[in-house]
């Protein structure tokens, strides 16, 4: 299911920001609304404040910092590393909308 890839890739954030000084550093004082749309109309969202990203939750939310839009097919190869996230943006499977800055954040999420 999408949704525990979404929440395996989130864990795997938080342990990352935890350990990483340079992430956390990164991070600090960072707060921003995600929201993550697939083709199937499915939609999910989560917080990355504090350091961390929030659990994911079902459902988008008004006023987004970062918007992600792709399909299931690519996060999944995204996840097993099948697909680099560089040529995801660059062939339009993933669309993300927001700041250069935010942009080079999520890379950090694959």
């Amino acid at each position: 299911m999408i949704e525990d890839i979404f929440n395996d890739i989130i864990s795997k954030f938080n342990e990352r920001a935890q350990t990483d000084e340079k992430l956390k550093n990164e991070l600090a004082g960072i707060s921003k609304k995600v929201v993550i749309r697939l083709d199937d109309g499915r939609n999910f969202n989560f917080n990355l404040s504090d350091g961390k990203a929030s659990e994911l939750r079902e459902g988008s939310i008004d006023g987004p910092d970062i918007e992600i839009e792709s399909d299931e097919k690519t996060v999944e190869a995204l996840y097993r590393r099948e697909m680099r996230s560089m040529k995801a943006l660059a062939l339009k499977k993933v669309r993300i909308k927001g700041s250069f800055e935010d942009l080079l954040r999520l890379r950090k999420f694959f």
